[in-house]
């Protein structure tokens, strides 16, 4: 049995789609079914590696070593499995496939046109994932809103599948009903035309999935499907919630997920959402806060702050709370403040617990040092990811080693202390301009040292985590920082990569820094030991 729910967008972008998309595949799972999930993002890049943050969210890197679209990771987080590079396409990858098909004459010298080939790659893509996973149900995210010319092609695959296998395949609209401050109604206006667009390729909707402010009433209920053709009770009302969490529970308020089974042909299996209640329950029964800043710079594009850049290291830290019985209060701190007024720096002491996430680049440099300096001295809890970890060695180098001028080779190439430097592979591609997905990229073992406080974290000896890096620690200092208090807590197999560094507990409550990214392994029924570490030691602190 292969079923398929495509996802699309109406209206407008940045409604929720990949939430959707996740909370239905939660209920279906929920309900005893085994259930992937695919991401098709229609820009022509590869990838999302090479792409701005700021621009358009997180990396989300898989356990198999693929950049992908941060939906990857709602897909992950909410459904607790992996989601692997084959649940993963871009208009890039799919026409690279095809052309290099062609080159290899794979097509039988046939004529290769956008229609019908591009879809048949498409589709083969689609059932590629759902047979690695074994899913029973897949669950197919088009990225963008109907109408766009760059979706046509994906749209007409999942024409294709819904023509030859119509019980097997059903479309799900993710639309939004604005409701203008001087009118005070809600406008279904908008989304009956996004409706009009699929519908002009050929694709009908079976579900609406009514995203606003509010919920939506009876008689916009019922002129939605009297003019987009969709059962009335096939209008799922979607309004805004204060936590994503609660939108599983929401849809099933409606019966979503028995609804979309009987469109599919199927029956529940067994009872749904138990444990997702639970965790719901403690989501909101926690009350005191725990104060958390996150300092980093990709958080501004304009007028508007835009925290997607760190999504999973924000959500991390929410489940660490919730966990621990504490309501998440999590600020974003533009580095750069610290470089422009260094005495700022010192309100950072009213915060429970820091975070220095990844990023690339010089901007903000300067601030993040002084501002894990601060944590280090004042016994602030520190959690530094990536090159959080990489700039923790640099300001212990500089700051108690005396090596005033440690630095990565990164942005200063000639410094006479290269603390970080870059992996040898990584240089000659470097050289080459071998810039896409090219990094130190994927899940890698790391052995924990006995005694140490991450050690005690995980309760293993041997962990995997996920990386995206190209600069790594030079070991020609371990020694010295060594000899200087600093704990060597976590290295690759070899010895050759150092993956965590950490302070003694008799010096610092919680300083941590790791060359991997924990974030990406953090989930709502499990949050990752360092960041249920990080926060059980703020509260202590508070």
């Amino acid at each position: 049995m292969s079923k398929y729910i495509f996802v699309v967008g109406g209206v407008m972008s940045g409604v929720g789609k990949g939430i959707a998309a996740a909370s239905i595949g939660k209920i279906l799972q929920s309900k005893g079914f085994k259930v992937t999930a695919v991401k098709i993002d229609p820009y022509l890049n590869v990838d999302a590696g090479t792409m701005n943050p700021v621009e358009h969210g997180e990396v989300f890197v898989t356990a198999d070593g693929d950049e992908t679209d941060q939906d990857i990771g709602n897909y992950e987080r909410f459904l607790d499995t992996e989601i692997l590079r084959d649940n993963y396409m871009t208009s890039g990858r799919v026409y690279q496939s095809v052309i290099n098909r062609e080159r290899n004459l794979e097509y039988g010298g046939k004529c290769v046109e956008a229609v019908p080939h591009i879809p048949y790659e498409v589709i083969d893509r689609i059932k590629r994932a759902e047979e690695k996973a074994d899913a029973e149900i897949t669950i197919i995210e088009i990225g963008g809103t109907v109408g766009e010319f760059q979706n046509a092609l994906y749209l007409e695959a999942a024409r294709m599948m819904n023509l030859k296998n119509p019980d097997d395949v059903i479309v799900v609209m993710v639309s939004y009903l604005p409701i203008p401050s001087k009118i005070g109604e809600m406008k279904t206006k908008p989304t009956q035309m996004a409706v009009r667009a699929l519908n002009e390729v050929g694709v009908m909707a079976d579900f609406l999935l009514c995203r606003s402010t509010h919920p939506i009433d009876a008689p916009r209920r019922e002129k939605l499907a009297l003019f987009c053709n969709v059962k009335p009770e096939n209008v799922i009302s979607a309004p805004d919630v204060d936590s994503v969490y609660d939108i599983p529970i929401n849809f099933e308020k409606e019966n979503f997920g028995d609804k979309i089974l009987a469109e599919l042909k199927l029956e529940s299996r067994q009872k749904d959402l138990v444990e997702w209640r639970a965790f719901v329950d403690k989501v909101n029964s926690a009350v005191e806060p725990v104060k958390i800043g996150i300092v980093g710079k990709y958080f501004e594009s304009g007028d508007f702050i835009l925290p997607d850049a760190y999504i999973s290291v924000i959500e991390s830290l929410k489940y660490a709370a919730w966990h621990n019985g504490r309501k998440p209060t999590i600020e974003w701190i533009n580095s750069d403040l610290y470089e422009k007024e260094p005495e700022k720096v010192a309100e950072l002491k009213n915060y429970n617990c820091l975070v220095v996430p990844g990023g690339f680049g010089s901007r903000g440099i300067e601030g993040k040092i002084s501002a894990i300096k601060f944590a280090r001295e004042n016994k602030i809890p520190y959690l530094g990811l990536c090159y959080g970890m990489q700039l923790a060695t640099i300001e212990f180098a500089r700051h108690v080693c005396g090596l005033n001028d440690a630095h990565t080779t990164e942005i200063n190439p000639h410094t006479m202390n290269p603390v970080i430097h870059i992996i040898p592979e990584q240089a000659e591609k470097m050289a080459n301009k071998q810039y896409g997905n090219t990094m130190r990229l994927g899940a890698y073992p790391c052995l924990l040292k006995e005694g140490s406080l991450v050690r005690g974290l995980y309760q293993q000896a041997e962990i995997f985590e996920r990386h995206r890096h190209r600069y790594e620690f030079n070991l020609a200092y371990r020694n010295k920082m060594e000899e200087a208090g600093l704990v060597f807590s976590g290295m690759s197999p070899d010895g050759e990569l150092t993956e965590i560094i950490e302070l003694p507990q008799d010096q610092h409550p919680f300083f941590v820094g790791v060359q991997f990214h924990p974030e990406f392994l953090s989930r709502p029924l499990r949050p990752h030991p360092l960041f249920f570490g990080l926060v059980k030691a703020s509260i202590s602190r508070a």
